[in-house]
């Protein structure tokens, strides 16, 4: 009876331990599948990317405009310099790099002094022709009436007429000598052809200048042009009136233009087109500065991304987008490229999956993302 009493005892023993171990063991296996799903979702919320409204484009259909580069130096279309007409001592040139000038007014002066003797010369040898003619005339007056009364033969009359006529030439001959020292007189005093500024100054106070020699540079700032090359291919786009938007050289400042001539002759060798682009006046415009930027041409309808949404880290470009909340990569040909409002735009299609208008792709902000990723956008504070 003890001995059967101790068997029943020992199985007790072994029938509660297995039953510990069988739920010791359900116990790991549950905790083992707790920390399976803590771990999973933790690597589903790492693996999500969040998402601000910059790193995302709407795909829509644009109007792209078709852009020629263009570049040149800025010029005054009125421009004129100042020379010297006559021969002398420069005076009175006052007006240095930046002053400004009015159309007509004097700007320098050679001696006049010379010049002035010259004038009151000929205005003596005008003064003396005229005397001759008066004899001449009155000489003739007088033979013309004593022919008439018979005392003297028409031979005499017609010396006398000759002799008005010669003195009337010489008087003549006197004035023109005038008009040509009154003109030297007048050549002497330097005036402004136009409104403008003084670019450039060529001459100093005192010195002897030559005919011919260069006084002073005026130019017109208010109105300026660019002279563009054009290559011959593209040349067939750019027509009378497009529009351009032209960066100034070390600025970020953008100027507009607009196409006001076109050469008709092709240059030597390039045979590049000069297109010529009239600017709007603007205070921080100068003569001689490099600008460069583009001219819209023609505009195409298309459906259009950033350019910088299209990534080529592939053999084939390819675009980010998202479908049901995860980052799906699609190949894409490019078609068209154009501005517009100042973005660099890009025509899109899809290939094998077409892109449908309002499908949302990520910008450059994003970056790489790899495919399969979940998103999620940021929650905009109140």
């Amino acid at each position: 009876m003890k001995k059967s009493l101790r068997y029943a005892v020992i199985l007790l023993v072994l029938a509660g331990a297995g039953f510990g171990g069988y739920k010791w063991v359900g116990q790991r296996k549950a905790t083992a599948q707790a920390a399976a799903a803590t771990a999973e979702a933790a690597k589903t919320v790492a693996q999500t990317l969040e998402l601000a409204p910059t790193d995302v484009y709407t795909l829509r259909t644009l109007m792209l405009e078709q852009n020629l580069p263009v570049s040149g130096s800025l010029r005054a279309v009125n421009s004129a310099v100042v020379k010297a007409r006559v021969a002398g001592e420069l005076m009175d040139l006052r007006l240095r790099e930046g002053d400004s000038v009015q159309q007509g007014q004097v700007v320098a002066r050679v001696d006049p002094t010379e010049y002035a003797a010259r004038q009151r010369q000929a205005q003596r040898q005008v003064d003396a022709a005229m005397a001759q003619v008066e004899v001449a005339q009155k000489q003739f007056d007088n033979n013309q009436a004593l022919v008439e009364q018979g005392f003297i033969s028409k031979t005499a009359l017609d010396t006398s007429l000759s002799n008005l006529n010669g003195a009337k030439a010489s008087h003549l001959a006197a004035v023109a000598g005038l008009d040509v020292a009154r003109k030297a007189m007048d050549d002497s005093v330097l005036k402004a052809p136009l409104t403008g500024k003084v670019s450039q100054r060529l001459a100093q106070p005192g010195e002897r200048v030559a005919p011919d020699a260069r006084i002073l540079e005026i130019v017109d700032l208010s109105q300026l042009e660019v002279e563009a090359a054009i290559p011959p291919q593209d040349a067939v786009q750019v027509q009378l009136g497009q529009t351009a938007r032209l960066n100034l050289e070390g600025s970020t400042q953008a100027v507009t233009a607009r196409v006001l001539r076109i050469n008709p002759s092709t240059q030597a060798g390039s045979r590049s087109v000069l297109v010529y682009l009239g600017l709007q006046a603007h205070p921080s415009l100068r003569q001689g500065l490099f600008v460069q930027g583009q001219l819209a041409t023609t505009q195409v309808q298309a459906l259009a991304a950033p350019v910088t949404s299209v990534r080529t880290d592939k053999p084939q470009p390819y675009v980010q987008w998202i479908d049901k909340g995860q980052v799906r990569h699609l190949a894409v040909t490019l078609g068209a490229r154009g501005q517009v409002d100042g973005q660099e735009m890009v025509a899109v299609i899809g290939m094998g999956t077409p892109l449908p208008e309002g499908v949302v792709l990520l910008t450059s902000n994003a970056g790489a993302v790899r495919e399969g990723t979940l998103v999620k956008f940021t929650a905009v504070k109140p």
